[in-house]
């Protein structure tokens, strides 16, 4: 079966199960959004409708929503770039705004100064002042002595607001009291309303955060959390708003454990691309990765994590390598087999020549062979593998009770959960999960996967893909940097397979290892949802690579019947414990993109962005 055929087999399936769950209707509107964004227009499709903007317009309670002032220093803007930037400011549906503009142009570019006065005079919740260039980061503290609102957004000179960005910042804050609030953002070279592309971004996610500043634009902050970590530092100019950022979530989770950004999945604000800006890429300004390590680098030391920020695998990404304690722990690997002798010698040959860690013991443990070479071949395992054993489980087949079983012989701080048909491919893997897997609030860590022909098989498992679960950037090809560079930084995701899964014993024990109930599917999904609702963190690591030698097109469930009801009944069983919601809003994974594909394409409908709820 062609790649091709299998996704639009797989598109099939899921209208019928949305159908079955949702009803006929659902399902039309959903296809129609589907044909209409791939056939029709695609003018201004990031922002809600005019009846929903003509609303917000009128909202009595825009009035009472703090004031935000935007703060945006000057340099030698174009004029018609800064036109339509206030322009965009002053066309707001919510009046509470304060534009905030420091203007360090040189003498050569006094035109700026006046055009900005202009508007100043003009509007008085436009304020001005020119000063000396000191680069961003202080321009940037010089707007926000400027600023008397109780919140402070950043705005570069050459961008635009979306029109609602001050109302929906406004409501949210008001709502929730969110000290630190963040939206989504799309990329426009002449005008927005043709805005070719969107970043489309998760709730926080720590670890990602660490590897590049996803957050971006349009970020919004309380005054008093700005002047409590002292502003922008110009030794960060650069990445002055990645340490920004960074310290003011430090400084509030001193405060409370449990702080974080609050995430407004609207986009609110658009980044104009041309030569000079860092939408266009890191390349313009190739200070940019520097300052973006030291900013990472500097919050490890502030903080008392014992890591070293280095470059990522792509511009604009940095890599924490993390270090282990000493003696580094024990990690016991579980490898469940049933014959296969194979693809288990292929997987132990590799594990033992390949890995660089060295404290690591392996469990296989034994369901049911019925080749009387496989027992020969135990047989010689303690010989050729040191600190190698086989465990007999006696049970009817049940992923879930092996593991657990293997488990009970398992000697180490962390358990590895591995298929027997995993081939290791770097000799770091081993050490850059237990790393990861190491670090505060962390339970488990999973790995990058690859097909055998080199494509992608599990980046992380985002929930409610396809309805109940899927496999990030599956298909992709190896060596890309993904969606927002997705597939190539340490990153929070809701699960992760555990066809090679990592985790702290502790954890394991905790939440009672494995749902035996889950024999075959999502028990993995299932596992990883119970830790975090004990508030531990799942992360996924592109820097431990290994071949899944499991085929594309290994055949469906759907063509036996028992398997078929088997599998129907653990996706029920995965809605009614976790709850259809939870499962369809996975938090590191944007409302916007599309729970038919893998590959982070938008939403065919972008209702998110339609439906704006007043």
């Amino acid at each position: 079966m062609s790649l091709r055929t299998k996704r639009i087999k797989e598109l099939f399936g899921y209208a019928r199960t949305l159908t079955r769950e949702e009803g006929v209707g659902t399902m039309l509107r959903r296809a129609g959004g589907f044909f209409r964004r791939r056939l029709g227009g695609r003018r201004a499709r990031y922002l809600p409708g005019k009846a929903a903007l003509e609303q917000e317009r009128g909202d009595p309670a825009a009035a009472q929503y703090p004031t935000i002032s935007i703060l945006t220093p000057l340099y030698n803007t174009p004029e018609p770039f800064l036109k339509e930037f206030i322009d965009s400011v002053c066309a707001q549906t919510a009046p509470n705004w304060q534009l905030c503009l420091a203007d360090a142009s040189d003498a050569a570019h006094e035109a700026v100064g006046e055009y900005a006065r202009r508007r100043a005079a003009a509007e008085p919740r436009i304020r001005y002042c020119k000063i000396e260039n000191q680069g961003i980061a202080a321009n940037t503290n010089a707007a926000a002595r400027l600023a008397t609102g109780t919140y402070l957004a950043l705005a570069d000179h050459d961008d635009q607001l979306a029109p609602h960005a001050v109302y929906c910042m406004g409501r949210r804050l008001a709502e929730t009291g969110a000290d630190f609030a963040y939206s989504d953002e799309a990329l426009f070279r002449k005008n927005p309303a043709s805005a070719h592309v969107a970043h489309f971004k998760p709730d926080y996610a720590p670890e990602y955060l660490m590897a590049c500043n996803y957050i971006c634009h349009l970020a919004v902050f309380r005054r008093s959390l700005f002047d409590a970590v002292g502003g922008e530092r110009p030794e960060c100019d650069g990445a002055q708003d990645h340490d920004l950022f960074l310290r003011m979530i430090d400084e509030m989770q001193r405060r409370d454990p449990g702080a974080a950004p609050l995430h407004v999945p609207q986009v609110l604000y658009y980044w104009r691309v041309h030569a000079g800006s860092t939408s266009g890429g890191n390349e313009a300004k190739p200070y940019v990765a520097s300052a973006a390590l030291r900013a990472v680098q500097d919050h490890l030391d502030a903080t008392g994590r014992k890591g070293k920020a280095e470059p990522g695998k792509f511009p604009g990404t940095c890599h924490v390598q993390w270090e282990l304690p000493d003696p580094a722990p024990l990690v016991s690997i579980l490898i469940p087999n049933k014959d296969h002798v194979q693809d288990l010698e292929q997987c132990l040959f590799s594990l033992y020549s390949k890995t660089f860690y060295e404290r690591f013991e392996v469990i296989v443990i034994e369901n049911n062979s019925t080749d009387p070479a496989t027992a020969a071949y135990y047989k010689t395992l303690p010989q050729r593998y040191d600190n190698c054993r086989v465990v007999g489980y006696n049970g009817s087949f049940n992923f879930s009770r092996i593991n657990n079983f293997g488990r009970k012989f398992a000697n180490g701080k962390f358990l590895l959960l591995l298929n027997n048909d995993i081939e290791i491919l770097d000799g770091d893997w081993l050490t850059q999960m237990v790393a990861e897997a190491g670090q505060p609030g962390v339970a488990a860590c999973g790995a990058m996967l690859y097909y055998p022909d080199d494509t992608v098989q599990h980046a992380g498992i985002i929930t409610g893909l396809g309805g109940y679960a899927g496999h990030s950037h599956k298909y992709h090809k190896r060596g890309g940097s993904g969606y927002m560079f997705r597939l190539a930084t340490v990153q929070d995701f809701s699960a992760v397979t555990a066809a090679c899964l990592l985790v702290r014993t502790a954890a394991y024990d905790a939440v009672g290892g494995l749902d035996e109930e889950f024999t075959v599917a999502f028990n993995d999904v299932d596992f990883c949802l119970r830790l975090r609702r004990k508030g531990w963190r799942i992360v996924w690591t592109p820097y431990a690579e290994l071949r899944h030698h499991e085929s594309k097109s290994r055949g469906s469930d759907e063509k036996d019947a028992a398997r078929k009801a088997r599998f129907a009944g653990e996706q029920a069983r995965l809605y009614q414990i976790h709850g259809r919601e939870t499962i369809l809003r996975d938090p590191y994974y944007n409302p916007s993109l599309s729970l038919d594909y893998e590959d982070f394409r938008e939403s065919a409908d972008l209702r998110n962005l339609k439906n704006v709820e007043l």
